[in-house]
């Protein structure tokens, strides 16, 4: 599979969902956690999505507790948290695993075309952002320490 829109994850009530549900849309897909030093970047997140959301982009939240167990809460801890702390209103998914044997099948497509530094394809933290055009093409990835704001230009650039 290596058509992004033909994946299937799960949404934070556990349900099914196929990414087909964005296709057209501009994607900015994001390992997130609440508790991590750079959880602060869920402001600059929605921001964006705020700013852009009426251009058809969307922000995907996909929490994940593989870096420093900094996401250890339930589906409903963590919308809660996001909502209560930062308004968060992008649609945040179920956890899902990033790395390794079990990582989801999302993250293996987005590391084998966007690979990081040295051409590395582990996630080195949360926060690791993957922007994809309106036809699943797998714009550029940014490391977990390039702000939200930053990304503005890249995100101008392909709506």
């Amino acid at each position: 599979m290596d058509n992004i829109f033909e994946i299937q994850v799960k949404d934070s009530t556990n349900s099914d969902l196929s990414l087909s549900k964005f296709l057209g849309k501009t994607l900015l897909i994001v390992n997130v956690a609440s508790k991590c030093g750079l959880t602060p970047q869920y402001k600059g997140l929605q921001k964006l999505y705020e700013k852009y959301k009426d251009r058809d982009f969307i922000v995907l939240g996909f929490p994940c507790n593989q870096f420093g167990g900094q996401e250890p809460g339930t589906n409903d801890e963590i919308n809660d948290f996001c909502e209560i702390n930062y308004s968060v209103t992008f649609p945040i998914f179920s956890k899902i695993k990033v790395n390794g044997p079990d990582a989801h099948p999302l993250f293996k497509i987005l590391k084998r075309d966007k690979p990081g530094i040295f051409r590395t394809q582990s996630i080195k933290w949360n926060f690791t952002k993957f922007l994809i055009n309106k036809n699943g093409k797998i714009v550029e990835r940014f490391s977990p320490r390039v702000e939200p704001k930053l990304i503005m230009k890249e995100i101008e650039r392909i709506l």
